[in-house]
């Protein structure tokens, strides 16, 4: 059963961020997941202090962008201290980013968990380890698990703000690390290690490496099955690896955020995940609504208005022009009209997204809106104004 949301919730993320070492902020594309992470640490690091890494694992590099960063990649990279004092914030703390480098991560594990220095240099080498680690299924997924479990296993960091792939992505994210261990104790491995392991196949696999030989070459299926030899013995390693980051993500240090608009589909998405965090016993700290529409659109009294610049537009564009004479009387009528008539359809999405807001929030004990933002954010001082909404 999905966890409710405790009567005294909050609205601020700041006591989330505080208490926490490592917030993993999940949602569908399109929904500001990126731009929020990155506002989330910005505004730890300027009102919290301590060390503060925010590390995207979606390929899009809109977060070098939004940081004011030229660019950056696997290696931690700090954000310019002077970027703070430009946008009228004297830090407390340190900003640091990183963008997962999916090859450059795999070497590095490569490195960790081989056996030996041959093995090592066998697979580094091996003319099919690029092309696989690189397009394998799962091989960008767990690598991000790996490179997050590492960088905070380093003690380097007081907190890691992870900026995920949309949310079904983000799935796969939370459940690569099984998946990669299933795949070494997998009957395909055991298929395609057979010509290394022994030249006498049994008569079930011997149409499928007749078949193979005759399409990919004898050399092919030889270089495949070395390769995955090579990998199996580093087995150990990985499965070790795979309990202890799962052992992270359920860790009290550790919280998920997800980010949605009110949207229909966005908002599905969210309750997806939500679902899937309850049902693997993840903790869900907060749920961040983005480019909400602002307040003054549930106002009764506003509403009231409204109505009254559409019933009465004629009458009251007669007295506007009589005190100010700023137009014509049917133009000023037509302009009041459709001016009321737009606060009225504005004012129809506003309650649906409240409804839709309120359906969201029985599930976390914090829930923070972000308002809809005429312009895009594109450096430092723009993430801090828009961290003023999930600080609040």
């Amino acid at each position: 059963m999905t966890p409710k949301r405790r009567a005294n919730g909050g609205t601020s993320l700041e006591p989330l961020l505080a208490a926490k070492e490592i917030v993993i902020c999940c949602g569908s594309g399109g929904v500001g997941k990126t731009t929020t992470a990155a506002s989330a640490a910005a505004m730890a690091a300027a009102h919290l202090g301590g060390k503060v890494l925010v590390i995207t694992v979606d390929p899009a590099r809109r977060l070098a962008n939004a940081l004011g960063l030229e660019r950056f990649g696997n290696a931690e990279t700090q954000v310019p201290p002077e970027l703070f004092v430009e946008a009228g914030v004297e830090p407390r703390g340190e900003l640091w980013a990183a963008m997962l480098d999916t090859k450059q991560s795999w070497d590095e594990l490569v490195r960790a968990h081989a056996p030996d220095a041959a093995t090592r240099d066998a697979i580094l080498a091996n003319p099919l380890y690029e092309n696989i680690t690189g397009r394998f299924v799962q091989s960008h997924d767990y690598i991000a698990m790996e490179r997050l479990y590492e960088i905070h296993a380093s003690g380097r960091y007081d907190l890691i703000v992870v900026d995920t792939p949309p949310t079904r992505n983000a799935i796969d994210f939370l459940e690569a690390p099984d998946r990669m261990a299933d795949f070494f104790s997998s009957r395909l491995l055991r298929w395609l290690t057979v010509p290394a392991r022994s030249r006498v196949f049994t008569m079930a696999s011997k149409p499928f490496y007749t078949v193979a030989d005759r399409i990919l070459g004898s050399q092919f299926l030889q270089d495949i099955a070395e390769f995955f030899l090579l990998f199996q013995t580093m087995y150990d390693g990985f499965v070790e690896r795979a309990q202890a980051v799962t052992r992270t993500l359920s860790d009290n240090r550790t919280t998920f955020v997800v980010v949605s608009t009110l949207e229909a589909s966005p908002a599905r998405e969210a309750e997806f995940f939500i679902d899937a965090l309850a049902s693997r016993k993840y903790p869900l700290g907060a749920v961040v609504i983005n480019k909400a529409l602002p307040a003054l659109f549930l106002e009764r009294g506003a509403k009231k208005v409204a109505e009254r610049l559409c019933r009465d537009a004629g009458p009251l564009a007669e007295r506007v022009a009589a005190a100010a004479p700023v137009g014509e009387v049917p133009q000023l009528a037509r302009v009041l009209g459709e001016v009321g008539e737009s606060y009225l359809n504005f004012q129809v999405v506003a309650t649906r997204e409240a409804e839709q807001r309120a359906e969201l929030a029985r599930h976390a004990d914090v829930v923070a809106t972000v308002p809809f933002a005429d312009h895009d954010i594109t450096d430092l001082a723009g993430l801090l104004e828009l961290g003023g909404s999930l600080w609040r």
